[in-house]
């Protein structure tokens, strides 16, 4: 941007009563980092960046001293938007900058060179998050729903739950829509306490960038209303856990290109190909991998994908065909969006330069068949540890090369520490079962 539009940006939002700046950026872990700078930095903020130190930042791998250990993130002023959650506080999402150049292992950067990639053939890729979420609370022995009435059998669409939590709800709304995000409905899900949120899709890049702000709005507006806003994968054992459904069209101009099924079936073939290296960029905690279980699941009801398989709306397989897009229902809500988008990018990519057969159309429901007959039937399962995750992620060129050298090393180091960590937790259910039994 030139420096009059800059500065045309920085009258605009001053008009907005905006006096501060929050230069955000995204770390390894999908988590919001950031900090403050008056409005009359914006010039510095978007041409320079906001400086950090490179080795506090999570999953950088930065050195502690010389040039690059600093790491700079430049705001985009394409994402300028006054936060009505914080009057005065305007948001810009950054890309991470080390010695004057792109840094590898920004994820937003990440998702940019495989942007880049479709921008190379004309093609945009669209994606329609589907974020679900807990509301909790703090109680004498953890976490709790919130909502104490909350407590049906089956509180899917429950309208009884919905009013006791509408001002949360409507102030959120509220909020995006005044950010620019076009919300088309909320509901309750299937697990006590939890709720799902959709708006419109967008290009790869906006839609993750959405979901960050979603996640700022939602966790500041909860603890205003006294309650923690939670994308824990699972967080009770006895009920469903949160995914975050991605729904996904590839477009040429106005066309798009999964109109025509030979696209859409190479594309998906490579999403399945991919599918257990994927699993570590989508499902990235061992707490994931208790949504992700093969058989009966102890909530009893689980619409989380354990089958390597697509079908025409079929909620039981990992992609769920529709008209002219799909629904890769693998990632949950802990996912960092911009490496799971980099991911299925390069893994749909994949598909389509080796025209990738997807394999037939399972019409039937996957959760009530056995397992032998679905591997006689060529069904695979994803990984069902984060260990396994990251082991394939680690064994796949095709998803190595597209996140980068730096970045792949430091996931998998991270991973691998927090698989090893949980391994080696004893937990209350060892004791329970294990403590006096032999």
């Amino acid at each position: 941007m030139s420096a009059d539009g800059i500065e045309a940006l920085r009258e605009r939002l001053a008009a907005q009563g905006v006096h501060t700046l929050v230069a955000q950026f995204t770390d390894l872990h999908g988590i919001a980092k950031g900090k403050y700078l008056p409005l009359d930095q914006l010039r510095t903020l978007v041409e320079t960046g906001a400086g950090f130190s490179g080795p506090s930042i999570a999953g950088t791998g930065l050195p502690r001293m010389g040039p690059r250990s600093e790491y700079y993130g430049r705001g985009d002023p394409a994402t300028a938007r006054a936060l009505p959650w914080m009057p005065g506080y305007a948001r810009l999402a950054c890309d991470g900058f080390v010695a004057g150049e792109p840094f590898d292992a920004c994820p937003r950067q990440v998702l940019r060179r495989q942007v880049a990639r479709l921008t190379e053939r004309g093609w945009t890729l669209q994606t329609g998050i589907e974020p679900e979420f807990f509301l909790l609370r703090r109680g004498e022995r953890g976490l709790v729903p919130a909502d104490d009435h909350d407590r049906l059998d089956k509180p899917s669409y429950d309208l009884k739950s919905l009013p006791r939590n509408a001002g949360f709800l409507h102030e959120l709304v509220q909020s995006l829509t005044a950010c620019g995000l076009q919300v088309f409905q909320i509901d309750h899900e299937d697990a006590h306490g939890q709720y799902e949120v959709n708006f419109l899709h967008d290009d790869a890049l906006a839609s993750a960038d959405h979901l960050m702000l979603f996640k700022l709005a939602a966790q500041a507006l909860a603890e205003r209303h006294g309650m923690v806003f939670s994308m824990m994968p699972k967080p009770f054992a006895n009920q469903p856990g949160s995914g975050m459904h991605f729904h996904v069209s590839l477009w040429q101009g106005e066309r798009c290109l999964f109109d025509d099924d030979t696209t859409m079936r190479h594309f998906i073939g490579g999403v399945l190909a991919h599918s257990a290296g994927l699993a570590a960029l989508a499902a990235p905690t061992v707490n994931s991998y208790k949504r992700l279980v093969v058989g009966e699941s102890l909530s009893g009801t689980s619409w989380a994908p354990a089958y390597i398989a697509h079908g025409p709306n079929n909620r039981t397989a990992l992609v769920r065909t529709l008209a002219g897009r799909f629904e890769w229902r693998l990632p949950d809500a802990s996912a960092n969006p911009y490496l799971a988008k980099a991911g299925l990018i390069a893994a749909g990519l994949d598909g389509i330069a080796k025209r990738l057969d997807p394999g037939p159309a399972c019409t039937d429901d996957l959760f009530e068949q056995p397992l032998a007959a679905l591997r006689a039937r060529g069904i695979g399962v994803l990984p069902q540890s984060l260990g396994e995750a990251v082991d394939a992620l680690e064994a796949d060129e095709v998803l190595r090369e597209a996140l980068g050298a730096t970045l792949v090393r430091e996931f998998v180091t991270a991973k691998r520490a927090e698989w090893i960590a949980y391994a080696r937790h004893v937990s209350e259910w060892e004791m329970r079962r294990y403590g006096e039994l032999f």
